[in-house]
């Protein structure tokens, strides 16, 4: 029994053959973490476990993503979207802070909850020597000097952590730090932030039994609900301790030692993740961190699971609540999470934002129709696990547009794979009510469709000043990009009618607000200072509404960039330095893509390479010092690596569009266009030389190849249409593969 489960013990640790995954991109420390946000992250989507060290004790924070506290705080009765206006109308928005972003901050629910930590005391095992995290199967390794060896991990698909001790003489009992949910105290004060105070719950304190080698511990919720951590370890004939964990919501708790083959099937998924895609780049500084971003993609994501929140599986163990109650934010933090699911070829990772999306449907509805009292689709920018609305700052919690952007995800999903299938379950009918929605929310106002109320995350914060009358460039990019997309998904389902439908309503629209600032906030208010979110320049990135190889675009997207330059960063935040690198990269000025790609990587991440908001070297670039952590900001990251090396732009495939000018040897492997299709390419010694294509699907492929000359194979040469240098049509079949090589003129 111990031989099956605990095999991977005893073997070496696991270097894949393929790709550009070395060990040099692992974690890798003399030491362990004295913090929770610098610990060794572990994850399988819906359990998570955070490695480190509290008070001289190997602590294993555990977390379950789905605890949740849903009673609800925000009461929508009588605040409607109609109400507000009226409000900013008559300037008493002291009525809607009370109403709509108090309960928010004031109460502690609803909420993600911590589980609980494992503990070790080993200060009879010396000290450490080692602490590695493989990313290549997710186990984490901690070397003592008197040779004791730690090993742990989150299985990839079964709901248990592992964890042993080798070579160990000492008891090493595991002890269960259970949340203080009840500990007398009040809770305190606290804000959103830095967390609120567990007391402030009002649990019932937990039953925690212990009997032999095994802990058990049931922790009441509200309204009956509960979860149930176990924990069970045996002490084996070879100076071994071995330990499963598990954390159950609303079910009791059971894990057994009796399942042959585990280790197996976790290296297998995990092989099977990183042979997706890969990528090798001259910069070892962006190449980790790339890698790690995508080690935090494969943790945190499952078919079935729910959305990635703002920490996912690594609720913050500090006694408190997790930073902005560990919510699903949708101003940007849910939608920048999948950015590079898409490129980097895990469209099946990429599917558990839709598919949450798509389970919270009939609740959205609910919500669209009391809030906005028209019908249709919207999403709540502020949402539970089960998406209900939480509050906040309304104009972007309650924002029309939040269904906008969360179905540009349907949109990739269908444009990435051309699942035809999936276009017409679930991507046609997302579009079409979210469509329907925004439709009906605007006015037609002097020949011109305009929202009652707009706004531009998170301009003038949460002020009356933050409401415009007029349609900001941020709610007005998504109606255009829906509405395109509408009209888009609708002819490809064989409807033509509701395609020209809506493209009459988005040429109903005004046209984006541009001066010689480049694209301003809204009529008459040019960006003035430094912001961390880039919401007027949607259109740049990510709806990619503007392409630099259009004139005019080109020089609204210039003068943009510049008036940002001119503002400084002063006022941004980690995710703001990642989001700017693809908006760079759309612009083909590759050098500053790099440049903020590095300062992200360098300034605003922990050790262990968790998004920390805040510049971590003193304020350097930001006046956010802080360090709450979420994770968008690293998978924005990832985007902006993708955007370098390939972008769809009008639907041609660009291959190397914005590659800095020193990155002399460059390439990557299954990267994924729009089109379904799968692309190698490869530049040494300064010169692209090759490109390959895979088609997924039957198509049409129209592509800007990185060399004006060039040999294809093995199709023949008359088989591909030539439009300007470089730029080629071709039609391929499903799982055909063509090559283009540089002829060097």
């Amino acid at each position: 029994m111990q031989k099956l489960l605990f095999s991977f013990f005893v073997t070496l640790c696991f270097v894949p053959a393929y790709a550009q995954l070395k060990p040099s991109h692992n974690l890798v420390f003399d030491h362990l973490a004295k913090r929770w946000d610098e610990a060794m992250p572990l994850g399988n989507g819906m359990l998570g476990a955070l490695v480190w060290e509290k008070n001289g004790k190997l602590r294993m924070s555990l977390d379950r993503v789905d605890l949740w506290d849903e009673r609800p705080a925000l009461d929508l009765k009588g605040h409607t979207f109609k109400w507000v206006e009226q409000q900013v109308l008559n300037n008493r928005y002291d009525t809607v802070q009370r109403a709509m972003d108090e309960p928010y901050e004031v109460s502690a629910w609803p909420t993600k909850l911590p589980g609980a930590a494992l503990e070790f005391n080993i200060s009879n095992i010396g000290t450490v020597r080692s602490n590695v995290l493989d990313l290549a199967t997710g186990l984490n390794t901690v070397t003592f000097t008197n040779g004791v060896v730690f090993k742990t991990y989150v299985h990839a698909t079964a709901a248990m952590g592992f964890f042993t001790f080798e070579h160990c003489g000492e008891t090493l009992t595991p002890e269960l730090i259970i949340p203080n949910y009840n500990t007398g105290r009040s809770g305190g004060n606290g804000n959103s932030v830095d967390g609120l105070g567990l007391e402030r719950l009002g649990y019932a304190k937990g039953t925690l039994n212990r009997k032999g080698n095994e802990i058990h511990y049931h922790q009441p919720l509200h309204n009956g609900q509960y979860y149930e951590v176990l924990v069970k370890w045996q002490r084996l004939p070879d100076n071994r301790i071995t330990g499963v964990w598990t954390i159950t919501g609303n079910q009791p708790a059971a894990a057994s030692f009796e399942q042959p083959g585990l280790w197996a099937s976790h290296k297998t998924w995990w092989a099977q993740f990183w042979g997706q895609s890969s990528v090798s780049l001259p910069d070892t500084l962006l190449e980790k961190q790339y890698y790690r971003e995508l080690y935090k993609l494969g943790a945190i994501v499952r078919k079935g699971a729910p959305a990635i929140s703002l920490q996912a599986v690594w609720t913050a163990d500090n006694g408190n609540l997790p930073p902005w109650k560990g919510d699903f934010h949708s101003d940007l933090n849910t939608q920048l999470s999948y950015w590079p699911a898409y490129t980097a070829n895990h469209l099946t990772e990429a599917a558990t934002f839709t598919d949450w999306l798509w389970k919270i449907r009939a609740e959205n509805r609910k919500t669209t129709q009391q809030y906005f009292e028209v019908p249709g689709l919207n999403v709540p920018g502020v949402a539970t696990i089960n998406g209900y609305p939480m509050g906040g700052w309304v104009q972007y919690s309650l924002s029309p547009t939040v269904g906008a952007w969360v179905s540009q995800h349907f949109y990739w999903q269908w444009k990435y794979s051309m699942d035809a299938g999936l276009l017409k379950e679930k991507v046609y009918p997302y579009l079409h009510e979210t469509a329907t929605f925004l439709e009906n929310i605007t006015r037609m106002q002097n020949g011109k469709r305009m929202l009652p109320l707009s706004s531009s995350p998170e301009y003038h914060d949460n002020s009356i000043r933050a409401w415009f009358r007029n349609w900001t460039n941020y709610d007005l990019s998504l109606s255009h990009f829906l509405f395109k997309a509408a009209a888009e998904v609708s002819d490809a389902m064989g409807k033509p009618t509701e395609a020209k439908h809506w493209l009459a309503v988005k040429e109903s629209l005004p046209a984006l607000d541009v001066n010689e600032t480049g694209l301003t906030v809204a009529p008459g208010e040019n960006l003035t200072g430094s912001h961390r979110h880039f919401s007027q320049y949607m259109s740049v990135y990510p709806l990619a509404l503007l392409n630099v190889r259009k004139p005019e675009d080109k020089t609204i997207m210039l003068n943009s960039l510049r008036q940002i330059e001119k503002k400084g960063t002063r006022a941004w935040v980690g995710y703001s330095f990642a989001w700017m690198a693809s908006l760079y990269a759309r612009a083909n000025e590759a050098d500053s893509a790099l440049r903020y790609l590095q300062i992200f990587a360098s300034n605003f991440c922990s050790v262990n390479s968790f998004h920390l908001n805040g510049d971590q070297r003193g304020g350097q670039y930001s006046g956010f010092t802080y360090r709450p952590f979420t994770l968008e900001g690293n998978f924005a990251f990832a985007q902006g690596v993708h955007e370098l090396l390939l972008q769809t732009r009008d639907g041609v495939v660009e291959v190397f569009p914005a590659v800095p000018k020193n990155w002399k040897d460059v390439s990557f492997r299954s990267l994924r266009a729009e089109g379904a299709f799968l692309i190698d390419a490869r530049k040494e010694n300064g010169v692209p030389v090759q490109v390959r294509i895979k088609a997924e699907k039957a198509g049409v492929l129209r592509m800007q190849l990185p060399f004006p000359t060039w040999l294809v194979k093995p199709v023949p040469r008359n088989a591909v249409q030539v439009k300007d240098r470089g730029l080629v049509t071709v039609s391929m079949k499903a799982g055909q593969e063509i090559v283009f090589e540089n002829a060097y003129e």
